[in-house]
């Protein structure tokens, strides 16, 4: 199986310690984001997972824990973008602490493990189309030689994200300015040796040297573990979606990042009583097995071709 460390929070960035207990202890538990009282155990062992991948904005918190996942094959989707604190107030300054901690994560597990994220695209008054070219130009420079691709998207204004954004941004990127820009930072990227993906848009980009990305992408984890494998299409994920099924072991409303644009966290409050539940200890992210919950041994197994 791979193991999505995690599309709904930032476990690297806050829930470190708890994670490499999970793998510790053999066990995770994960609620059902729909039902909260279908609760899944998964069981974890270097035999059944294949490659876990970790989405984070900032990963220092989990720089201590690399040497102890040696028997897993792993790789980081990188979050860096242009954007200050009214859009990212969690997140610590790009140039002067992100950036030379992504280019340190890349020297000790290797460029091709460390997938640069310019995700999302938004344009507002302060964030035009200018201002993304120009910070996209000075990050592809400072990120050459330790990384091999980068992945875009555009912003889909969901319901939370069209509440949370309302008075800054009224309305999603059209085509024509879509295919624009995307042509615009593909020879950005290209002069640095870094390949422009998208991830789930769709238009079709490719006409503008801009391929389609799967975060969960099969080809970079065959060429990780050194084996193929088998295995379908995320179900779970978007129609333009192209990641390889995956377990996710986060949770909603417990990011502390505070992204605006974040379709994961409803609340403020909701993410200060999800939290306050955290415990290391617990098989469960930021919860509690409750009275009437069912809990399920989920069936995993390693998607290796034999």
């Amino acid at each position: 199986m791979i193991l999505s460390v995690s599309r709904r929070t930032d476990i690297p960035n806050y829930y470190g310690e708890w994670f490499m207990r999970r793998l510790e202890e053999g066990v995770v538990y994960v609620k059902n984001p729909m039902n909260s009282h279908q609760v899944s155990r998964v069981r974890l062992s270097p035999e059944v997972i294949d490659c876990i991948v970790f989405w984070t904005k900032n990963p220092k918190n989990f720089m201590p824990y690399l040497d102890r996942l040696s028997p897993y094959p792993y790789y980081f989707q990188f979050t860096l973008t242009g954007y200050g604190t009214d859009m990212e107030p969690g997140v610590p300054d790009k140039f002067g602490e992100m950036i030379p901690l992504f280019q340190e994560l890349s020297r000790r597990i290797g460029k091709e493990r460390v997938v640069w994220r310019y995700d999302p695209i938004l344009l507002s008054s302060r964030y035009t189309e200018k201002y993304h070219g120009r910070i996209f130009a000075e990050m592809a420079a400072r990120l050459e030689g330790y990384t091999q691709r980068a992945v875009i998207s555009f912003l889909d204004l969901y319901g939370k994200t069209k509440r949370n954004l309302a008075g800054i941004v009224e309305e999603e990127i059209d085509r024509e300015t879509m295919m624009r820009m995307a042509a615009h930072l593909a020879v950005i990227a290209e002069k640095h040796g870094i390949v422009l993906q998208a991830c789930g848009e769709k238009e079709n980009l490719s006409t503008v040297g801009v391929e389609a990305a799967s975060c969960v992408d099969r080809e970079l984890i065959e060429t990780i573990t050194g084996y193929r494998l088998k295995g379908r299409k995320d179900k779970n994920q978007r129609t333009a979606c192209g990641c390889l099924e995956s377990i996710d072991i986060g949770a909603y409303d417990t990011c502390w990042n505070g992204c605006r644009y974040c379709y994961a966290n409803l609340t403020d409050q909701r993410i200060r009583n999800q939290t306050r539940c955290y415990d290391i200890h617990s098989p469960l992210l930021c919860g509690v097995v409750e009275e009437g919950d069912k809990i399920t041994d989920r069936i995993v197994r390693s998607l290796k071709e034999r």
